[in-house]
């Protein structure tokens, strides 16, 4: 496990007050949104352009393997215009440095990147494979994909149902197929759930979470799949119900699994915390990670990390108004004689000569 020398180890010294100020008003503030889009969508503070398909910026080689490990994170990388982003730090800036920090991981899922794309794409990112951006508010989704991986199929799926400032954005789901390694596909979706914590608000994102597992039943019934994204839901709120994504798919939360012995906090009816910025690895977060293998190929969780000092500027402040969260995954084929591959031993006797990034 590689961890460089060169990450940031200092802990934040920014102002909690401050922080909770701004997290806290962070979507009253989006209510004011649709009052800039027509200004903002002509600065210049651009998006590279395209559709919902990828481009690989150099060649792949992908080698045949019957094991491995990839590093992933998720990240909300406030991308909105910085006039009305609640993020702390200048969003330009932020988010070449987000993009360039990124390349420690083989992939990473990104939401809310709008105004800011070509600064996280060109400004030092170096992942092979990125989907192509929607552009600015009101057309992007704000969804995108960087990989060391060849990543395939993508669609964009928007959200039914929607309330408030959500409704400005074609927000939603991403789907791709990402290989990582030559014929070893995996379901990889990026999603941005209804936001707010009201009862209507509420309503819109428990029929976001029926509309993704729907879409999961249908799209991936026999694959292995990894969902991450700022889902905006708790487990422990009572008027969420993110958790039929575990039951009605098969799938795991990488956080309950490795932080927290793959038990709930109790459900409140109370509104959770808005300051998500005060969140630590003992805390449910709104951005997660959840997984599951297949017949013919078995994926286990290694590392899980809140990254709440690695995406901070040289003053210790966060680089968005969220802290993303990472993971390793360790994969292995199934052979077709039911013989099974343990991750860890495939992986420990090819290590001396796989380089893995992220870790």
């Amino acid at each position: 496990m590689l961890f460089i020398s060169g990450l940031y180890i200092r802990r934040p010294t920014t102002n909690k007050n401050m922080l909770s100020y701004f997290t806290k008003n962070r979507y009253n503030r989006l209510t004011v949104c649709a009052l800039f889009i027509l200004v903002f969508f002509w600065t210049s503070s651009g998006s590279t352009s395209g559709s919902a398909s990828s481009h690989s910026i150099k060649d792949s080689a992908l080698k045949s393997a019957e094991a491995g490990e990839f590093s992933v994170i998720t990240y909300n990388v406030a991308g909105l215009p910085g006039i009305i982003s609640s993020a702390v730090t200048e969003r330009s800036s932020s988010i070449a440095e987000i993009g360039r920090i990124l390349n420690r991981f083989d992939i990473a899922h990104v939401q809310e990147d709008f105004n800011y794309n070509k600064y996280l794409y060109e400004k030092g990112n170096l992942h092979p494979f990125r989907t192509s951006t929607k552009g600015k508010i009101p057309f992007g989704d704000g969804l995108n994909t960087l990989s060391k991986y060849p990543v395939h199929k993508v669609r964009r799926i928007k959200w039914q149902d929607c309330t408030g400032a959500d409704c400005f954005t074609p927000k939603g789901f991403s789907y791709s197929s990402i290989e990582v390694a030559k014929n070893v596909f995996i379901d990889f979706y990026n999603v941005h759930a209804n936001a707010y914590n009201h009862r209507s608000a509420a309503e819109a994102r428990r029929k976001n979470m029926l509309q993704l597992s729907a879409y999961i039943k249908k799209n991936s019934p026999e694959n292995a799949v990894v969902v991450m994204g700022d889902l905006n839901a708790h487990y422990s709120y009572f008027y969420d119900n993110v958790g039929i994504l575990n039951t009605e798919n098969n799938l795991e939360d990488v956080w309950l699994l490795k932080k927290n012995r793959s038990i709930c906090h109790e459900i409140s009816r109370a509104f959770p915390n808005d300051d998500i910025l005060s969140v630590t690895d003992s805390c449910e977060t709104i951005d997660k990670i959840l997984f599951r293998g297949s017949k013919d190929l078995i994926l286990r969780i290694r590392d899980y990390k809140l990254e709440n000092i690695l995406f901070t500027n040289k003053s210790g402040q966060p680089l968005s108004d969220h802290h993303p969260v990472s993971a390793r995954f360790q994969w292995s084929l199934i052979k077709s004689d039911a013989v099974k591959i343990d991750p860890l031993l495939a992986v420990k006797k090819s290590e001396s000569s796989t380089i893995l990034s992220g870790f």
